[in-house]
């Protein structure tokens, strides 16, 4: 039998092994339990320049022996490219690694969805790019709200992607002559974005999985599908293993381990309607937090401004167009109120190119949260298009007639297709219609340098932290995150914490675990027992509304204040009106759909206090009272120059608030301008 084989054996036997010893902590950690890890906020950047960090930390970190990595079992949660990558890279050091998915397959992992590219300070274009400009780039796009030495780790080590993926086979597009292609994104007026056509995320979670499925079969990697993470157990004050629902089975499982890393993506899927895949949910990050992990910046979220508009009442998630169309397209509507014709009908001298024409600098490529707020305002002021006047068009007669329609083909192809199976429209006879959708969130796990939660032990890697893109993501540069922490940042991080742990021979017979089990196990028995009359679904949609109106592209203190009233309600008429079908002892989506709810509905409640305790507007957190004359954000950096961290402090009581001050040393604070 192979070692892949066999531990996959394995895993019908890994809750029922004795321990080789007992802990000395016999009593299991409560969510209300005194026990749970004191909070403190410490950035553990090392001293001096920002841009000498990462070398200094390397150059100091501890070491674990390599025949010392067998000895330790690390757990990591998630498949994307953050949890793909490092699960391989930990593997390949030698670690004992169990990989956890809810999906059937690691490579269905929603990383797969992302089109349009990966950022790089390759400056391969010769066109003035280096680490630094990277750098200032996505600090000023995250209106200067994320930590300097992570960013600038992050521009370091994203020279070192490219070249890991072509090794892998990830077929970039490549210039005529064979060199690697380069395009722009918004926020840069440079081209650093590496691409393959508009299926940038699916190529490179293909090189991640062909990495993980390497491993697995050498045996240093054990895959867990279908399982979702529902618990994190701690001991002793640090994350020592995870309880799991085998999504199959209905069997609650629980896994051991020295370490766990969570890379389970972010929370847009609060809003109902989003760009993510439906499976998607803050599950896993949530029930770290009601362990003792900060929450970082929950109000951060990023509207997308190119996704299909929003068809009906019933549809349950909407299709991102990747922002690399903005390359070629151009985004306008008519110079006159409620215009119902035809776009191939409207002159050219009556259409308002209005990115172009508020923001020439950058034009149609302004940073994501500026282009989804303008579309929102030209509409909300009646120049909107289509049926329900809540779309903007996104035309590339232009591109076509200059580069041609195969050129054209060349590039976006994929995309240009999907659009019109979804919509019956030739987007290369008449323009797109386009409008924001939530797509991804800024805010997670707090992190300190190390990737490290405010939990010993606890990892968030990816969109699951906090830590790089501040108020604002700049385009593409969610998989270069991702690909960074989990090929070149854990391997060095996760060491430099294990080498002060030794292997204790912890296993599942603990206290902690079966505590954690029979928590788990009230949960689906109380959920299973309800007989109300609605869905979680319906629940799902309402709090979607909510959270849309008030807390979504615009946000002002009467809005926030009425959905602090409004989730709570529906959180109670959850708790008390849902019906879930069949049982739990089998497949049951409705039951997995009813703990990801109950999840969001805390979560949207803990985005809207964020939202308005931050009396500021910066990139995605756009409060109305805080404006500039011109409609722009207006940061306080005298009050809000900072990251709030929340405290689980209970189930009835608020939870509490801690600050992280952020201090620019390399960069200057200074007001956005895309003009």
């Amino acid at each position: 039998m192979s070692p892949a084989k066999k531990k996959s054996a394995a895993n019908k036997t890994a809750a029922k092994k004795k321990p080789a010893r007992k802990s000395a902590a016999n009593k299991a950690p409560s969510r209300k339990s005194s026990n749970r890890p004191k909070i403190k906020l410490d950035d553990h950047v090392p001293p001096g320049p920002v841009d000498q960090a990462w070398t200094e930390y390397q150059k100091k970190a501890k070491l674990v022996n390599p025949a010392n990595k067998r000895k330790y079992t690390v757990i990591v949660v998630g498949t994307g490219l953050a949890g793909g990558s490092a699960a391989a890279s930990l593997g390949e050091l030698g670690y004992n690694v169990k990989s956890f998915c809810i999906q059937d397959s690691p490579r269905r992992a929603h990383s797969v969805a992302a089109q349009g590219g990966i950022n790089s300070a390759k400056n391969y274009p010769n066109d003035g790019d280096s680490v630094y400009r990277l750098f200032y780039d996505t600090v000023k796009g995250g209106d200067f709200r994320s930590r300097e030495a992570n960013v600038h780790r992050l521009a370091e080590v994203s020279v070192n992607i490219i070249d890991q993926c072509v090794a892998q086979g990830v077929p970039f597009a490549r210039e005529y002559g064979g060199l690697l292609a380069n395009r722009s994104f918004g926020g840069a007026q440079l081209q650093r974005t590496f691409y393959a056509r508009g299926q940038t995320g699916q190529q490179l979670l293909l090189g991640a999985y062909s990495a993980l499925m390497r491993q697995a079969d050498s045996g240093s990697v054990e895959i867990f599908a279908r399982r979702e993470m529902l618990d994190l157990v701690v001991v002793d004050g640090r994350a020592r293993g995870i309880t799991v629902r085998n999504l199959v089975t209905g069997e609650i499982e629980s896994h051991a381990a020295d370490a766990v890393l969570l890379c389970t993506g972010g929370y847009s899927t609060v809003y109902y309607l989003s760009t993510n895949a439906v499976n998607s949910n803050p599950t896993a990050a949530w029930r770290c937090y009601k362990r003792g992990a900060a929450f970082a910046n929950p109000c951060y979220t990023q509207i997308h401004p190119t996704c299909i508009p929003r068809m009906g009442d019933t549809q349950s998630k909407l299709t991102l167009m990747s922002e690399s169309l903005r390359n070629d397209g151009r985004v306008w509507v008519p110079k006159k109120k409620g215009d119902q014709r035809k776009p191939k009908d409207i002159p050219e001298d009556e259409r308002d190119y209005y990115l172009e024409r508020k923001y020439p600098a950058f034009g149609n490529l302004v940073p994501r949260d500026i282009a989804s707020r303008s579309a929102k305002e030209v509409c909300d002021a009646g120049y909107g298009v289509g049926p329900t006047g809540v779309a903007v068009y996104l035309d590339f007669k232009d591109a076509i007639n200059r580069l041609g329609e195969d050129t054209i083909r060349a590039r976006y192809g994929n995309l240009f297709d999907m659009y019109e199976e979804i919509t019956a429209d030739n987007p290369y006879k008449t323009p797109m219609m386009i409008y924001p959708a939530p797509h991804y969130t800024m805010g997670g796990l707090w992190v300190d340098y190390n990737l490290m939660t405010t939990i010993p032990g606890l990892f968030a890697l990816g969109e699951s932290n906090f830590s790089d893109h501040g108020a604002n993501r700049l385009g593409a540069s969610a998989l270069m995150q991702g690909l960074a922490d989990g090929y070149f940042v854990i391997s060095s991080t996760l060491s430099n914490y294990l080498a002060d742990i030794q292997p204790d021979g912890l296993t599942t017979e603990h206290k902690a675990f079966t505590s954690s089990v029979d928590e788990i196990n009230a949960q689906v028995e109380k959920f299973m027992s309800m007989k109300g009359e609605k869905t979680a679904d319906e629940i799902h949609r309402q709090l979607g509304t909510i959270m849309w109106d008030e807390v979504g592209m615009a946000r002002s203190k009467a809005g926030l204040d009425k959905a602090l009233r409004e989730i709570p309600k529906l959180r109670k008429e959850f708790h008390s009106n849902i019906r879930i079908p069949g049982n739990a002892k089998d497949l049951n989506k409705e039951l997995e759909k009813a703990g990801r709810v109950a999840d969001c509905l805390e979560l949207g409640e803990l985005m809207a206090m964020d939202a308005l305790h931050r009396n500021e507007s910066c990139g995605g957190h756009f409060r109305e009272e805080s404006q500039t004359k011109e409609g722009e954000a207006l940061r306080d950096d005298n009050k809000h120059c900072t990251v709030q961290a929340w405290e689980f402090k209970g189930e009835t009581t608020k939870p509490s608030l801690h600050i992280e001050k952020l201090d620019f040393k390399t960069v200057q604070l200074s007001q956005r301008s895309y003009k």
